[in-house]
């Protein structure tokens, strides 16, 4: 069952791989500005993550409690067996795309 996802989802997923097992909402946040140099609200990261673990692309659980959050646990989020396969279509799907496209258009006249 393919499930579509939209940019922001997709870098968000992304984003979540990339930190591994530290994925929580400000640190997707500040990496997701840090890997793509545009600017990303919480609130928008938080949105994506819902909707993203609704879909069966994330799990989340909560983490132990630090001191630099004041005793409170964080929310951390790892990608599923479907959240990588998905991330796996897309990729394939993007460069089967890019492979595509004819070398001329790439040359300048």
């Amino acid at each position: 069952m393919r499930t579509s996802i939209g940019e922001f989802e997709e870098l968000v997923l992304l984003t979540v791989g990339i930190l591994y097992q530290d994925a929580y909402g400000l640190a997707i946040t500040d990496e997701l500005e840090r890997q793509t140099k545009r600017k990303a609200t919480i609130s928008s990261v938080h949105k994506a993550l819902v909707r993203l673990e609704e879909k069966g692309f994330l799990k989340s659980f909560m983490g132990g409690a630090t001191d630099a959050r004041g005793g409170r646990k964080k929310r951390l989020y790892e990608l599923t067996t479907s959240g990588k396969k998905c991330l796996q279509q897309s990729k394939e799907l993007r460069n089967s795309m890019w492979n595509a496209i004819p070398e001329m258009i790439w040359q300048t006249k």
